[in-house]
């Protein structure tokens, strides 16, 4: 295992001690204490995963994560010492993949990586060439891109598996509980809530480009993709 985790937290403390446990799992660790420095790293060697802080001298983390987004794919789960539902909410609409709240276990962020990393690798090893379309909404998996009515569309890692697999059982009623193991994997220790967080995304940026299709809410369920 050689994967790269950028960890970046302005608290010493808590920078060395999840580079400790990330370590002792096998993955190579590079810290930072602001995020100024950040972006330079990741356009010299990019990490594989980025553990981000929300709360960070000059600029945010969540003004990172925007920067971030701008070019590059990489799964990023914030920690934060802010919990409240609007907090985790704004982290995954700027580009998060995931929200962890301070203090935490290290444990629980290890399996949380893990699980980050191994859904980003079984995207990338889809079969070249494979597309799904429906309405006006079309993804080819194998170049990780999203058209609406042939413009392209920018995505986080999980909007766009969110899309994909949507778009595979598009005649299919999907509960949470299949969303999340197909989406974060079986052992994700995180809430349901963060599979509405993902379609209040998804549901936005579909309307924003006029997609010919919509994200239907099944009550007490889950959520079903539907050509208009």
């Amino acid at each position: 295992m050689h994967e790269l985790i950028y960890v970046v937290d302005d608290d010493k403390n808590i920078r060395e001690l999840i580079s400790k446990f990330l370590s002792n799992e096998g993955y190579t660790v590079k810290t930072f204490g602001e995020a100024e420095s950040v972006l330079p790293a990741v356009e010299k060697h990019k990490p594989d995963c980025i553990v981000l802080d929300v709360m960070l001298p000059g600029i945010s983390g969540l003004d990172l994560c925007r920067r971030i987004r701008y070019e590059y794919k990489t799964p990023i789960i914030f920690v934060s010492a802010k919990g409240e539902e609007i907090d985790r909410i704004l982290g995954i609409e700027l580009g998060g993949d995931d929200y962890l709240v301070k203090p935490f276990s290290p444990r629980e962020l290890i399996v949380r990586i893990k699980a980050l990393l191994r859904r980003s690798m079984m995207v990338e090893e889809q079969v070249d060439g494979e597309e799904f379309r429906l309405g006006n909404v079309e993804i080819k998996s194998s170049h990780r891109e999203f058209y609406i009515g042939g413009k392209e569309v920018t995505t986080t890692n999980k909007e766009f598996e969110m899309l994909l697999y949507m778009l595979k059982n598009s005649d299919k009623a999907l509960s949470r509980d299949q969303i999340i193991e197909n989406i974060w994997g079986y052992d994700y220790v995180g809430e349901t809530r963060s599979v509405d967080d993902l379609v209040r995304r998804l549901r936005k940026k579909l309307k924003d480009n006029d997609a010919k299709i919509a994200i239907e809410t099944i009550w007490g369920y889950g959520y079903k993709i539907t050509e208009k």
